[in-house]
């Protein structure tokens, strides 16, 4: 996912309202940007400290930048625009980076199905039967061990029950954690923030869901999931 122009560069002083961010510029000035991540961002991102923003041109916009990239307390670099994790996913696996996912002839995005009245992020499709594959972001850290979710989800659950429902019906099912973080090495649920999100992956993964998680690397002309991290059940 190459940006042109390239992001904006600034420090970034304060997120509020979930939804809005204040940064400053190389020139002293102080704008506002939208911050595209409903969760937390517990661990990602710190005052003072260097940011990466998109900008959108429609000066009719309220808010016509995005925060993208943020610097965490360690220094590592966290992708925080939720909304770019599906494309990434797509695109990884057009491009073939995503070996695990090859081979189908069709890739169709926000599909709806099972009994709870779901959409999956990516259906793949071939002649001898369909990949549904879920796509979470990762930017949640505790040293190199990545964590999701980084708030209580009770949406991330359903879409675990819904994954299990597939499996058990001989379906192939994919959760895939695209990590949006430089620092982190590991994947895992974090049943310490949702104890019944890490419960419902335990009976995912035992009734035949697969978990790929990639990591992405973070520039501020490009971000792309580059190599393959363990997920630790």
């Amino acid at each position: 996912m190459k940006f042109d122009p390239a992001l904006g560069e600034g420090l970034l002083l304060r997120r509020y309202k979930r939804f809005l961010a204040d940064i400053q510029l190389s020139s002293g000035e102080i704008i506002t940007i939208h911050c595209p991540n409903t969760g937390s961002m517990k661990n990602c991102w710190l005052e003072n400290t260097p940011c990466w923003f998109s900008d959108s041109g429609n000066a009719k916009r309220k808010y016509r930048h995005t925060l993208e990239i943020t610097t965490t307390p360690e220094g590592a670099l966290a992708g925080v625009n939720t909304g770019r994790a599906n494309a990434l996913v797509e695109e990884a696996i057009h491009s073939g980076v995503i070996r695990e996912l090859q081979g189908y002839d069709s890739l169709r995005r926000e599909v709806k199905y099972g009994e709870e009245n779901s959409r999956i992020d990516l259906l793949l499709s071939r002649g001898d039967g369909d990949c549904y594959v879920e796509v979470k972001n990762v930017t949640l850290a505790e040293g190199a061990r990545g964590m999701f979710p980084d708030a209580v989800s009770v949406r991330g659950a359903k879409h675990l029950r819904e994954l299990q429902k597939l499996a058990e019906a001989g379906v192939r099912a994919v959760l895939f954690y695209c990590v949006q973080h430089s620092g982190i090495e590991t994947v895992e649920a974090a049943g310490e923030i949702d104890p019944a999100y890490a419960a419902a992956l335990v009976q995912a993964v035992e009734a035949g869901v697969e978990v790929i998680a990639y990591r992405a690397a973070l520039a501020a002309g490009e971000i792309r999931l580059a190599e393959r991290l363990p997920f630790i059940a």
